[in-house]
C-alpha cells in the first residue's frame, strides 16, 4: 500500500524498508529543494514512494537517516540514503541511466554545475524579498540585487541563444533551477522579471513541460502555505 500524502510527524512510526523495486523520497510537498528530485524522479520514469515529513516536527527516526532535518532524502530498498538536493539529483541520473539529464560531455556537464553554483547565490533573494514583505520591510536593495542577478541568467540564455539553459531541450540544469520560478509569483519578484526576455521565454516553455505539470502547484495553494509558515504554523497537508 502506498504511504498516506499527509505529513509524517514526531509521534509516526517509522516507515518500514523500501520495498524492493523502488525507491523512497522523503520530501515536503510544498519544499521547492524536495521538487526538485520529484522534477528528476518524473522526468526519468523512476518507481518511487514519497514520504512527506512534518519539519517543524520532525520523527526521529527521520533525523537519523539525515541528521540535518532537511529534505529531500532518497533511501533505496538497500537501505543507502542520499541527502541534499543537487546529489540526489546527480545520483538519479546516474543510477537510473535510462534518459540521462545530465550531459555526457564533461564541459558542459561543468558548465551547468558553474551556473548551479552562481544560481545558488540567487535563491536567498527569493526568500529575503518574500519575507521581508510579509514583515512589512524595506526590500528595494534586495529587489535592485535580485534584477541584477536575473539579468545574468537572462544574458546567459541570451548567448546560448536556446530555449533552455542546457541546450534546445530540458536537462538537469532547468529542473534544478526551476522551482523558485515557479513561485515567482507568490513570493513577490514577478516584477523583477520585467526586462529579462530570454528568462521569462523559458518560464513560459517550463509552464508547458509535462514532468513539471505533474509536480507543480498553483499559485494559490503556495500562497496559501506561504502563509501558513510566515504565520509559524505550517499548513504542511494543504489541500489534501
Amino acid at each position: 500500500m502506498a504511504p498516506s500524502p499527509k505529513c509524517q510527524g514526531k509521534a509516526c512510526p517509522a516507515p518500514g524498508p523500501v520495498p524492493n523495486g523502488l525507491i523512497r523520497l522523503y520530501s515536503m510537498r510544498f519544499c521547492p529543494f524536495a521538487q526538485r528530485a520529484r522534477l528528476v524522479l518524473t522526468a526519468k520514469g523512476v518507481k518511487h514512494e514519497i514520504i512527506n515529513i512534518n519539519l517543524k516536527d520532525k520523527p526521529d527516526w527521520f533525523l537519523e537517516k539525515n541528521p540535518s532535518g532537511t529534505v529531500p532524502v532518497l533511501e533505496t530498498s538497500s537501505g543507502q540514503v542520499i541527502y541534499e538536493s543537487p546529489i540526489t539529483c546527480e545520483y538519479l541520473d546516474e543510477a537510473y541511466p535510462e534518459k540521462k539529464l545530465l550531459p555526457s560531455d564533461p564541459f558542459e556537464r561543468a558548465q551547468q554545475r558553474m551556473l548551479l553554483d552562481h544560481y545558488s547565490k540567487v535563491i536567498p533573494y527569493f526568500y529575503k524579498i518574500s519575507m521581508g514583505k510579509k514583515r512589512g520591510e524595506d526590500v528595494s536593495a534586495a529587489e535592485v540585487e535580485f534584477t541584477e542577478k536575473v539579468s545574468q541568467l537572462n544574458e546567459y540564455l541570451a548567448k546560448k541563444k536556446t530555449k533552455y539553459f542546457g541546450g534546445d531541450s530540458i536537462t538537469m540544469i532547468d529542473y534544478l533551477i526551476w522551482p523558485w520560478f515557479e513561485r515567482a509569483e507568490m513570493m513577490g519578484v514577478k516584477h523583477c522579471l520585467a526586462n529579462t526576455p530570454e528568462l521569462r521565454k523559458w518560464i513560459e516553455c517550463m509552464f508547458e513541460d509535462p514532468v513539471v505539470k505533474a509536480t507543480m502547484f498553483k499559485t494559490e495553494d503556495h500562497i496559501v502555505f506561504f502563509n501558513t509558515y510566515m504565520d509559524g504554523k505550517p499548513n504542511y497537508d494543504h489541500g489534501l
